[in-house]
């Protein structure tokens, strides 16, 4: 339901009129000028806003009567749309549409006539069609799908018949989480037949301690069965929602969460509510004490089932082997221990690639726009460093600061981590313009045209200035600092940017060359003409990551039974056998003390015949065991950053074999290409995943 409008305001803009507000001054460098909203585009010829814009710290949403004031105020630059967004009222919860639905309308007669017009969610399709009224039948090409959509005398739901499992669920709000993690479960074969076929019921156990009462399982079996009864285009799992809510608290409310944290409550929930046994005892753990690796292994196995017995362990659990060794004694500790998921690191780079403009002391020189490689963990001065090797100034002659709205928005100290500037700031290297003796004046130099405005304070017209171009930061001896020694200084040093505004201001039109070498605001270096190569791995290598040997961290040290003290020992996980459904996550987000960071490596892998024969120590497998070549099924992706995003999910249905598309209630066909390809390119924008994959006929593997 639409209650009312908010009006997207670009951030720094908005801090900027805070400023100017808070200082009171009509002159002050802060006045912010016109609303200028360019910072929030994709390009300024569709007016298309930039993907994952995150509220308060790209755009802030002001109510309808503050904008209009703001507009009556300031103006708007020229032909920049309002960004006004409805807030509409979804179940439980309260939101600004940021991002609205894009369709495009046409007659299904013209096909080359088409009409663009952007849709709330909460309007409904008749919507559409008063847009453009009597023209019979229409074809609507969203976003991510194709829909034929025409007039008809009956579309109740209960007559709908579709292919089992081919369901979305509703977005009960950021709960995309949630569905994505849903969809990937609900095409695991094994899982869905044994709900579907209601094995559950006799398995059912109500008094585990560590269960939930069986209200998970019997929850996530309803849902199941719609989804499964072919009679819905979509399943609102309310319930579900609500039953997880009250066993985990972390997942009440509307709240943004990982897939992966889902998915990881809900098997060990399951699990619980189903685990056959119903009296777990007590079992005391052996080291394996040099004993064959065999015969450790069928043990820890053994005494697993002992206390965990049910539907998951059947289908999800697998066997890690643990090996410790003591750095002081050399004391070798080796346990083998069950798993539900693999939870894998991805290759983190140690560089990053940053682009910024030098601004050179030559007034006749334009700023030069570099791409340089530095520390991902660096300081400011590695910047400078980096630089320096580019242009020759020494890193102590340089300045770093971050322009934005033709001012100083922030100047850095060269002792700054790298981590507090931004992929999307501006930032301008300056040399010349730092004091190492204390002899000189450092200035901050800001352009200004005298504008028209409105002095609401006395009903009258009167001037004001506002900034334009380049601020320039120089450097100026203390006894040159008379009024006439700055002025040539100035003049000699603005010579260009005078020159540019005045032939701008006396509409000087010449279509040259050369009019164009000087027009231009900036040059680009040849390090920009060198395409930024994606890092690209093989699910392999993730795998030989999560067994490489590691040092165990002070925050978490192992105690050693010969020392009788807590060490810093090496660790390393080996798999010993594989589950016949096989989740692994693919460990994105990166935590240390410089940085977080979602990292945007691409990772590939086959969607069939992913070998893990060379990862199994155990080399005997027996007839009753999978074997160890995984076929995918399903894909959780998560497209974003680290406070934000979308989850979405692909699977393959049981039945038919045919891949689909899942992003909450809509549902679309996809091919395996796409799946491919969405690998190759989309998660250059960041994405996560959790993906299913089978083995081989029989079995699924889930990466997250």
């Amino acid at each position: 339901m639409y209650l009312y409008c908010r009006y997207l305001l670009d951030k720094r803009w908005y801090d900027q009129w805070k400023e100017y507000v808070h200082t009171g001054d009509q002159n002050s460098s802060s006045y912010p000028g016109k609303i200028d909203n360019t910072e929030l585009y994709e390009d300024l010829d569709s007016y298309h806003l930039k993907e994952r814009l995150t509220e308060n710290e790209d755009f802030v949403l002001v109510p309808a009567e503050a904008w209009h004031k703001l507009l009556s105020w300031y103006d708007m630059m020229d032909d920049q749309p309002p960004l006004e967004r409805k807030v509409v009222d979804l179940p439980s919860t309260v939101k600004v549409e940021v991002y609205p639905v894009e369709i495009y309308l046409c007659l299904s007669s013209n096909l080359e006539s088409t009409v663009s017009a952007r849709f709330s969610r909460a309007d409904k399709i008749r919507d559409s069609l008063d847009f453009k009224t009597s023209l019979g039948f229409y074809l609507i090409f969203g976003i991510d799908m194709e829909i034929c959509v025409s007039r008809r005398n009956s579309a109740d739901e209960d007559s709908y018949q579709g292919p089992p499992g081919v369901c979305g669920l509703t977005n009960l709000g950021n709960t995309c989480f949630m569905n994505s993690a849903l969809q990937c479960l609900s095409n695991t074969p094994p899982l869905t037949e044994y709900f579907l076929k209601n094995s559950y019921l006799e398995e059912l156990n109500f008094t585990n301690p560590l269960g939930m009462k069986g209200e998970i399982a019997e929850a996530y079996a309803d849902v199941i069965k719609q989804m499964w009864s072919g009679r819905h285009y979509s399943v609102v799992p309310r319930v579900f929602k609500t039953k997880v809510g009250h066993f985990a608290s972390q997942f009440l409310g509307y709240q943004q969460h990982d897939s992966q944290e889902l998915l990881s409550f809900l098997l060990d929930g399951l699990h619980e509510d189903l685990n056959r046994v119903k009296k777990k005892e007590y079992i005391e753990l052996r080291d394996a004490d040099g004993r064959p690796d065999q015969e450790v292994a069928e043990e820890a196995w053994r005494n697993h089932l002992r206390r965990n017995d049910s539907v998951i362990v059947d289908t999800f659990h697998g066997l890690f082997k643990s090996t410790l060794v003591c750095p002081q004694c050399n004391k070798v500790s080796v346990t083998f221990d069950p798993f539900c998921y693999l939870s894998v690191p991805l290759p983190v780079s140690k560089e990053r690639v940053m682009e910024v403009f030098y601004v050179s002391l030559d007034p006749t020189a334009k700023p030069t726009q570099y791409r340089l490689i530095v520390p991902k963990a660096g300081r400011v001065i590695d910047l400078c460093t980096a630089l320096s090797q580019a242009t020759g100034i020494h890193p102590s002659q340089m300045a770093v600061a971050d322009v934005f709205n033709h001012h100083f928005y922030r100047i850095y100290q060269t002792d700054e981590f790298l981590s507090c500037i931004l992929d999307r700031d501006d930032i301008f290297l300056s040399s010349g313009c730092v004091d190492q003796d204390g002899e000189e004046v450092v200035m901050a130099i800001y352009m200004r045209e005298r504008s028209h405005y409105r002095d609401y304070g006395s009903g009258g017209n009167s001037y004001g200035t506002s900034l334009f171009g380049h601020p320039l930061l120089i450097s100026v001896p203390r006894a040159q600092c008379t009024r006439e020694d700055l002025y040539q200084l100035l003049l000699k040093r603005l010579f260009r940017s005078w020159l540019f505004r005045a032939m701008q201001t006396a509409s000087i039109l010449l279509q040259t060359h050369v009019f164009n070498v000087f027009m231009q605001k900036y040059i680009k270096d040849q390090s920009m003409d060198v395409p930024h190569q994606q890092t690209t791995v093989q699910l392999q290598e993730c795998l030989e990551l999560f067994t490489t040997v590691e040092t165990l961290e002070e925050e978490n040290p192992w105690y050693c039974p010969t020392c009788k003290k807590h060490q810093l020992a090496t660790k390393k996980l080996d798999l010993w056998s594989l589950p016949e459904v096989l989740i692994i996550h693919l460990k994105r987000f990166s935590y240390t003390k410089y940085s977080r960071e979602k990292l945007d490596t691409i990772v590939e892998f086959p969607l069939r015949d992913l070998d893990f024969s060379g990862f199994l120590l155990k080399k005997t497998v027996n007839s009753t065991e999978p074997p160890c070549r995984y076929d995918l099924i399903a894909v959780s992706n998560h497209y974003g950053g680290l406070r934000d995003g979308h989850y979405t999910s692909y699977a393959r249905n049981k039945d038919n074999g045919q891949w689909y598309y899942f992003d909450d209630s809509k549902v679309t066909y996809a091919r395996e290409e796409q799946i491919v390809l969405f690998y190759s390119t989309q998660t250059l924008g960041g994405c996560s995943q959790i993906f299913s994959l089978d083995l081989k006929s029989r079995c699924n593997l889930g990466v997250g």
